[in-house]
């Protein structure tokens, strides 16, 4: 048999330097038909064995009708399966075999690149941190991330909640939006509860804020977390790289440096996908969206209270106290991100203004307030008439 040396050999004696067949055969002492057949040849010889029999080839028909009925049957159900029937091979052979005959037996899911254009979408999710969130006080509760990436740029900003209720939610959305410095053209969601209806459609509170803000919005379909992966791989490098190793005073100390996290890091990365850095790209995509308004959308809670005689609103686990000038008169209360507002509905007068509490079941009382109080009740019942005995009464019981 001719190896490959003497292969290369014959064809540069033969085709380079013109060499006959009948005198490489004399050279080299092969035949003519060997010569010939090397000459031939387009690739270099090359020995091969013929693969010899596996264990496996007497059952692998049963294992494709097991797979038939159940391509998902894992490779330790199908060993104990096979073996009665006379295998007695080893796991690693099963298993290798399986890696190569089950995609026959799955619908595999295809999935098309998607390349979208500046300012096209802004994809968001609720990301819920491991840990519970410090909120002052020695007390510690569950947040939650509201997370928005840009498809063009892949720029992220994120806003700290402790609610998926609806107003929770659309101020998450504000913020993130405030943090990007543009409004997309699209707002893509899951099928969140709070902003998702049913069918496809948004809730009234989602609906009137989008239209605030001329913006579209898009419910991606159930169980399909692969049509919003730009943002699902952002909470996935938050997970690995912003919350491992952290310390938090409070709320508003996460919030800024999950701020500072997006600003230094996460957009300030040189992006794997993108081989660009986000911040750069945000740039370029900011000359194309839309500006945001003058006055964002309003997204805090409001409703009419009449001031009890017990001058306090609860309002998440938190009474706040009212001004008890007020009591049996109807106030607006207005509850923001940040502070409690209550102003009486006739008048204009504040009720109370306190900052917003995060630690559940404490009770925030004004100054003002308590003194109002303790000087109403004075007037009211006056001092209180005390009977002062004289000690002999006692000296004379004694004995």
């Amino acid at each position: 048999m001719v190896d490959v040396e003497q292969w290369a050999e014959l064809r540069r004696e033969h085709f380079v330097r013109g060499v006959s067949i009948k005198q490489l055969a004399s050279r080299t002492g092969l035949s003519r038909n060997t010569v010939r057949a090397a000459l031939r040849a387009p690739q270099p010889p090359r020995y091969q064995r013929a693969p010899p029999g596996s264990k496996l080839d007497p059952f692998k028909a049963e294992i494709h009708r097991l797979l038939k009925d159940d391509c998902a049957m894992p490779g330790q159900r199908i060993r104990e399966l096979i073996a009665p029937l006379g295998f007695v091979g080893g796991k690693t052979i099963v298993d290798d075999y399986l890696r190569d005959v089950r995609p026959f037996f799955v619908d595999q899911r295809t999935f098309q690149r998607t390349v979208y254009r500046p300012g096209e979408i802004c994809q968001f999710d609720v990301w819920e941190p491991k840990d519970e969130i410090p909120v002052g006080h020695g007390q510690t509760r569950r947040g939650y991330v509201v997370v928005a990436c840009l498809g063009y740029s892949r720029a992220g900003a994120g806003a700290v909640i402790f609610s998926k209720q609806t107003p929770d939610l659309l101020f998450g959305i504000r913020r993130c939006l405030w943090s990007l410095g543009a409004l997309p053209q699209t707002l893509v969601w899951d099928r969140q509860a709070g902003l998702h209806a049913t069918g496809g459609r948004p809730t009234v509170e989602f609906a009137a804020f989008c239209g605030q803000l001329r913006v579209d919005w898009h419910f991606c379909d159930a169980r399909d977390p692969q049509a919003k992966g730009v943002v699902e791989r952002l909470q996935d490098f938050m997970e690995r790289s912003f919350e491992p190793g952290r310390c938090f005073a409070n709320e508003l100390d996460y919030q800024l440096q999950l701020d500072c996290w997006f600003d230094e890091r996460a957009n300030a990365r040189v992006h794997k996908t993108l081989r660009a850095r986000p911040i750069d790209r945000l740039i370029e995509e900011r000359a194309v969206m839309a500006p945001l308004p003058a006055t964002m959308p309003d997204t805090d809670r409001r409703w009419v209270l009449r001031v009890p005689p017990d001058p306090y609103l609860r309002f998440d686990t938190c009474d706040y106290s009212l001004d008890p000038a007020l009591v049996g008169r109807r106030v607006d209360v207005r509850v923001s991100d940040r502070e409690v507002l209550a102003v009486a509905l006739d008048s204009g007068e504040i009720a109370c203004r306190h900052p917003r509490s995060f630690a559940p079941h404490r009770t925030i009382t004004a100054l003002e307030h308590a003194r109002t109080l303790k000087t109403q009740r004075g007037e009211r019942r006056g001092e209180p008439v005390v009977e002062v005995r004289s000690l002999a009464l006692y000296d004379e019981l004694i004995a």
